[in-house]
């Protein structure tokens, strides 16, 4: 990917893409979304 798509991949788990702007925070909803979609948890971020 380029530009400001990052990617997370997870063993067991499709790739989950977003964008992200080094600039910038991540925000609560995004990082409910994040571990919705990764199973992630949003402190493991």
């Amino acid at each position: 990917m380029r530009g400001s798509h990052r990617v997370l991949k997870r063993e067991g788990w499709p790739p989950f893409v977003f964008a992200f702007h080094e600039s910038e925070s991540i925000g609560p909803v995004m990082l409910a979304r994040i571990s919705k979609h990764t199973g992630l948890r949003p402190e493991d971020l």
